[in-house]
């Protein structure tokens, strides 16, 4: 089954992004795993983390330059949100 598309994503401090669901559930993914490596990496700037955009038709996530992670990985890997 695919997940619901995202409606908005919004980054938390520190690596975090909680992410807004066509289903209507909030949940919470935490990125600090994926900050290795030269590629990644770029994400521990948190000026640069907070400049994360939601592609269009909520298909997913990305950065300015490039950095994405696949929409089944946000939300099987992700913890519903208690806001």
């Amino acid at each position: 089954m695919l997940q619901p598309k995202l409606t908005k994503v919004e980054p938390m401090q520190p690596y975090f992004l909680r992410l807004h669901y066509t289903s209507g559930e909030v949940k919470v993914f935490d990125v600090l795993p994926y900050i290795v490596g030269s590629w990644y990496g770029e994400l521990a700037d948190k000026e640069y983390f907070m400049t994360v955009q939601l592609l269009p038709e909520g298909s997913g996530i990305k950065w300015p330059n490039g950095q994405d992670i696949a929409p089944h990985e946000l939300y099987d890997n992700s913890v519903e949100d208690i806001i």
